[in-house]
Parts: C-alpha cells; sequence; structure tokens
C-alpha cells in the first residue's frame, strides 16, 4: 500500500511537471514593433506623413516670415505713427500670433489623427499575421517583446520569421 501511494505521488508529480513544460511552449514572442516597421506598408504610411507634416511645416514657417516682416516694419514705422495706429498695429501682431499657435495646433491634432487613420490598417494586418501564425503553430500566447513593453527575458520562440513568411515580406 505504502508502495502504491509513492507510485501514485511519483505519477502526480511527473504529470504535474509535464503539464508545466507543456504551458511554457505554448508561449511565444515577436518584436510587433520590429514587425510593423519592417512592412512595405509602413513605409508608405510614414511617406505620407512626413509629406503632410512638411505641408503643415511650411504653412507655419510662411506665416512666421509674414509676420516677422509686419513685425520689422511696424517697428521702424512706429515712431511716425500716432498712438492709435500703433495700437492697431500692436492688436494686428497678437492677433497673426494668436492664428499662427491656432493653426499650429490644428495642425498637431490633424496630423495625430491622419497618423492614426494610416497606421490603423497596418497594425491591424500584423495584428491579424500574428495571430493567424501563433494559432497556426498552437501557441495559446503571443507577448510582444518590443524593448520597454515589461518583457524581461524572450528566450522562447520567436514568431518574426513566419510572421513575416505570411506577410509576404
Amino acid at each position: 500500500m505504502k508502495h502504491l501511494k509513492s507510485v501514485m505521488v511519483a505519477l502526480a508529480i511527473f504529470v504535474g511537471a509535464t503539464s508545466f513544460v507543456n504551458a511554457q511552449t505554448k508561449v511565444a514572442h515577436i518584436d510587433t514593433q520590429a514587425l510593423v516597421e519592417s512592412m512595405p506598408e509602413m513605409k508608405a504610411a510614414q511617406s505620407e506623413l512626413d509629406k503632410i507634416q512638411k505641408t503643415y511645416d511650411t504653412e507655419i514657417k510662411a506665416m512666421a516670415k509674414e509676420l516677422q516682416t509686419k513685425m520689422t516694419q511696424y517697428d521702424q514705422e512706429a515712431a511716425t505713427k500716432t498712438d492709435e495706429e500703433n495700437e492697431k498695429r500692436f492688436q494686428e501682431v497678437q492677433g497673426m500670433q494668436s492664428n499662427i499657435q491656432s493653426y499650429r495646433q490644428q495642425a498637431m491634432q490633424d496630423l495625430q489623427k491622419k497618423q492614426e487613420d494610416i497606421l490603423k490598417p497596418v497594425l491591424e494586418k500584423a495584428r491579424a499575421a500574428i495571430q493567424k501564425v501563433g494559432r497556426a503553430q498552437g501557441f495559446q500566447y503571443v507577448m510582444d517583446s518590443t524593448t520597454g513593453s515589461g518583457i524581461l527575458l524572450a528566450d522562447g520562440k520567436d514568431l518574426m520569421i513566419d510572421v513575416k513568411k505570411e506577410l509576404g515580406i
């Protein structure tokens, strides 16, 4: 009877250890940031975002140059103008500065919205490919091993090569 108990305990420990090892093999990892950055769609999206940002930058610089020109002109003419005219000019300059600041804020908001709209399909495509490959290979969990994501050790299966094949990269 004592021998049977020992065998049962040993069997339970063996089964528990085997289950633990099997559970560990069902976890994989992938650096999603590196994956997304390597996707051709991301390069095209980044190019489009850069183009939009350059457009905003050009417009803001033109507005700032116009403001600077007016300020220089008004400073040079201030002595020959009445206080009332100088006050109007001061108000005009303040209005222009306010307009530039408002435009800059609106441009930042627009750029952020466009970034979200442009990147969402790229991120969704990457996520779908990761899920497809992970499920096909029998993984229950796929961790994001991007630097700073909280993963301190990623020695398990790296799905990067398989996901890139799935995406045709």
